[in-house]
């Protein structure tokens, strides 16, 4: 098998010949992200100051890649109409990845492309409080910002499934450490229908579904697999507990995870090595079920070499019971 049937066999539990990884090119990846250029959930990094396409202001938070937005385009509902909306169907955004069309269809990789977030670009472009007064104060105006992501994901779809990509992620962090921001039904009456458009679209465009998503989020984890979620992308387990994540979700949903990167990544290289071995055991199947992951920006999140190498070391040398 190569790379990108492993991927494949791992989120349909069909029985990988061994655990996928996206680590570090030493330690082998089996993954390879693709974008619109610029996507239109492009967040500005790396910079002082930045003005995104949909007009928030960006700026760098210190010594990680991130930024934040400091200056939000929609601050009343009132300047819709002044709101810069960017067209996901620009011929430019896709030039790239049309002249890579034969690498992509080819690639002994899984081939993932990023959509556009149905929960961030809209605090982005609102702000959190405002968001979530929105739920409250302007339900409609609320439901026409999603729907226009979902409609900008459902354009997005349309040209990764041209191109032969694999699958579908983007990234909406809903938890706090100990909840989720909002009020798990109003997630329901909001988002979950979002989610289900885009998630029904991907699959019928022959794409398997990805989100990454941190914080607590047990309470709408159920809902996501409702919806057709089939890969969650989780840099946190322990704020969950990885007890309660495989009793409740092992085998019904494929977890792609680092060793918690709040956490355990601050200890020592032999719990490191331990919780590498225990994050499998729990969130695995013997047919699949998980993917050996790596948060792609250490020095930001304070990972020292050695321990991002006991990880990455640990993650290569897991293997399913039939294959040990």
């Amino acid at each position: 098998m190569n790379s990108r049937e492993i991927v494949k066999r791992t989120i349909r539990f069909d029985r990988p010949e061994r655990v996928a990884r996206s680590t570090p090119a030493e330690y082998g990846c089996d993954i390879l992200g693709c974008n619109a250029n610029p996507s239109v959930d492009r967040r500005p990094s790396g910079v002082t100051r930045e003005r995104d396409e949909w007009g928030a202001v960006w700026e760098n938070i210190g010594i990680s890649r991130m930024g934040e937005v400091k200056e939000f385009p929609l601050k009343e509902w009132a300047d819709w109409d002044r709101l810069v909306i960017p067209d996901p169907d620009a011929p430019y955004r896709w030039a790239a990845l049309e002249a890579r069309k034969e690498e992509l269809r080819h690639s002994d990789q899984y081939v993932i492309g990023t959509g556009v977030a149905l929960y961030e670009r809209i605090h982005f472009i609102r702000g959190l409080e405002n968001t979530w007064t929105d739920i409250y104060l302007e339900p409609e105006n609320l439901r026409r910002l999603i729907d226009l992501l979902v409609d900008m994901n459902l354009k997005s779809i349309a040209h990764y499934a041209a191109l032969g990509v694999d699958g579908y992620m983007f990234c909406d962090d809903w938890g706090v450490q100990d909840r989720l921001m909002i009020d798990p039904e109003k997630w329901r009456e909001f988002w979950k229908p979002a989610y289900h458009r885009v998630y029904e679209a991907a699959h019928a465009a022959g794409m398997q579904t990805f989100l990454h998503s941190c914080g607590y989020i047990v309470d709408i984890l159920d809902d996501l697999i409702d919806c057709g979620l089939d890969v969650i992308q989780m840099d946190q387990q322990q704020n969950m507990g990885l007890e309660l994540l495989s009793e409740r979700f092992r085998g019904r949903i494929t977890f792609w995870c680092p060793v918690d990167i709040q956490t355990v990544m601050q200890r020592g290289t032999e719990e490191i090595r331990a919780y590498a071995r225990e994050l499998f055991a729990r969130l695995a199947t013997p047919q699949g079920g998980f993917i050996a992951g790596y948060y792609g920006d250490p020095v930001g999140a304070g990972h020292r070499p050695e321990a991002v190498r006991a990880m990455c070391e640990e993650f290569v040398a897991l293997r399913y019971p039939d294959h040990a």
